[in-house]
This record gives structure tokens, sequence and C-alpha cells, in this order.
């Protein structure tokens, strides 16, 4: 049976669409189609459309959630592999710990580094220790000497400081040739010492302080 898209025309235009009682068959499939597609519009605006929203969410989180548990998997699997590695860097920092010297032997470690310089032939004019600078576990102290020499005594002086015992480092090296043939050279020894527990818990309260301490304006 053929559409007679005419007749539908003209049966909504002649349509009174506040009664209707008269409505003929194109009208009333036209509003049935018109309820049916509203439905899920409304559907969709109402309900639907927050729960794809949750849906999204949860499955961001689920891939999330997924991730770590691989994270977590790896690191278990590996768990013992890091805890000998903690160990290593335990001992290895143990092994650097008892290359600085505490504060009773400072004064002896003072004392090889003059001897180093005295036994290549170097004539200190200064052997300054300076102010100390106290860092989270250690303190840093610097040392202003001024030797007198060979070019190869010193160089050997720096090799044997560079071999104490105890950690000790030329920094800010000066060198100046001299009307006799000898050279001067200027430095800043710095050696290196742990702090004892007191002066660790000092540190914390101290930096714990100035972290309540209200800002200045």
């Amino acid at each position: 049976m053929a559409l007679n898209v005419a007749r539908i025309v003209e049966d909504l235009q002649r349509t009174n669409w506040r009664d209707p009682g008269t409505w003929t068959a194109a009208p009333m499939v036209l509003v049935l189609v018109a309820i049916l597609a509203a439905i899920p519009a409304l559907g969709w605006f109402l309900v639907w459309q927050d729960q794809w929203d949750a849906l999204e969410r949860d499955r961001s989180t689920e891939a999330k959630l997924k991730q770590d548990y691989l994270d977590k998997k790896k690191q278990a699997i590996n768990l013992d592999l890091h805890r000998q590695q903690l160990r290593e860097i335990d001992t290895q920092f143990g092994a650097l710990l008892k290359q600085l010297p505490n504060k009773a032997q400072i004064d002896a470690l003072l004392v090889d580094i003059n001897q180093a310089g005295l036994s290549r032939g170097l004539q200190f004019e200064l052997f300054k220790p300076e102010a100390e600078t106290l860092k989270e576990f250690y303190a840093e102290l610097p040392i202003r000497i001024r030797v007198v020499g060979t070019y190869h005594d010193m160089g050997h002086f720096a090799a044997d400081v560079g071999q104490l015992s105890r950690i000790v480092t030329l920094n800010d090296v000066g060198i100046e040739a001299q009307k006799d043939g000898n050279l001067t050279m200027d430095a800043t020894a710095r050696t290196f010492r742990y702090l004892d527990e007191e002066e660790i818990a000092a540190q914390r309260k101290a930096a714990a302080a100035a972290k309540k301490a209200p800002a200045k304006k």
C-alpha cells in the first residue's frame, strides 16, 4: 500500500491539537513517535548521563588500581633484592662514616695535615682553622693554608692529603711564583666530622623551632 504523503500532511494541517478526540491516525502516530523519542532523551539527561559519568570515573579508578597493583607486585617480587641493596648501602655508609673523625679526633687530623706538608719540605705561612659549618649529620671544617715550596713538593703534599685515613679535600687553590723560584700556594683544606647524638638532637630541635616560628613580614 503506497504512502500518501500529501494526505498525511493535509491531515496534520487540519488537526485540532487541543482536541485529541478528533485526531486521525497521522497525528496520533506523530505524537507517539515524539513520546518514544522523548523518553530516552529525558532518561539520558535526568538519569543516565550521571550514571555514565560515574561509570567513566570508575573505569579510570579501576585502571589506576590495576597499575598500583602491578607496581606493588613488582616491589614485592624485588623485596629481597631491595633489602640486600639497603644492607649494602648501610655498609657503604658506615664505611664512609668511619672516614669522618669525631670531635675528639679533629686535633689529631689537623696535626696530620700539617705533618703532611712538613714532611714534603713545605713551609707553612698560614694554617688557620675557620668556624665549623653544621649540616644535617656532619660538620664541615675549613682550614685556610698558605705553603711555600717547589711545584713537585706541593703535588706530593696534595697526594698525601688525599691518602689520609680521614676525608680531606683541597679547594680554592691559587699558586703564585716567587722570586727565588719557589711557589706559594693558597688553598682551603676542608675536612668533615660526624655530629654526636647530642649535636644531632640540637640540630633537629633548632630546625623544628625554625619551622614553627612565624614568618617575618
